[in-house]
């Protein structure tokens, strides 16, 4: 039987929860703050995705390595961790690095100074060189959570992890929003995509189906500098 999440505000906007009982913050950034452990957690940074699309001819301004690089320092201005862990997909596929510019390459080192950082295999990069600093994981157990890129099937208490990008989308004033989204059932939790260009799947979408089976998740939206808890029933479709 799934437990009923709970949210508390936290003085910085975030939602204060408990995940398995592991207590942790959802920032309105995307990240997942387990202040006991000192450990950002961020999901699905997909590097180097303008630039894969630039090879296949789509030009999108190729400023998203630079953009996601400033929302993960901001965050780390802030909180100044002793850890940051990367759920899998930091790259958006496995020759990402190679098309990484010294610049970018630099200010990741800079991240890993004074901290350990974790590069947790993604099925997109799973195949990827990863020799920028710091240590890769398929997986890693912390403060009682399980940290992995891909959600597995089934009951899997204190499992935290990334890859399906949730989004939330609610009506509004005759319309609707759609947000970035934490999901949580207050067993398990499923991150937001961290990255400028990564895009989202609704919650509702069948792909969440097996991972919260008969019970009612709640979602978490981020707003501009607060994230908001919203009930599944108040939850749309595409």
């Amino acid at each position: 039987m799934n437990a009923i999440p709970s949210f508390a505000q936290s003085h910085c906007g975030g939602l204060s929860v408990r995940i398995a009982n592991a207590p942790a913050v959802l920032r309105a950034s995307g990240a997942l703050w387990l202040e006991a452990q000192g450990a950002l957690v961020v999901a699905d940074l997909h590097f180097e995705k303008g630039s894969w699309f630039a090879q296949r001819g789509q030009m999108l301004p190729p400023y998203d390595t630079a953009e996601t690089l400033n929302r993960l320092e901001a965050e780390v201005s802030i909180l100044s961790p002793k850890m940051i862990v990367c759920l899998g997909d930091s790259f958006h596929d496995d020759d990402g690095e190679n098309r990484l510019g010294e610049a970018a390459t630099a200010r990741i080192a800079q991240l890993a100074v004074g901290r350990t950082l974790v590069w947790i295999a993604g099925n997109h990069d799973v195949a990827a060189e990863f020799s920028l600093a710091g240590e890769t994981a398929d997986e890693l157990e912390l403060g009682g959570l399980i940290l992995r890129h891909e959600p597995l099937p089934g009951h899997q208490p204190g499992e935290a992890a990334g890859h399906l990008h949730p989004c939330a989308k609610v009506s509004a004033r005759g319309g609707s929003v759609r947000r970035r989204c934490f999901v949580t059932d207050g067993l398990r939790i499923v991150l937001p995509a961290f990255g400028a260009y990564a895009g989202g799947l609704n919650v509702k979408d069948e792909a969440f189906a097996p991972l919260f089976g008969s019970g009612l998740p709640l979602a978490a939206a981020l707003g501009r500098d607060r994230v908001h808890a919203i009930g599944w029933g108040s939850l749309r479709g595409d």
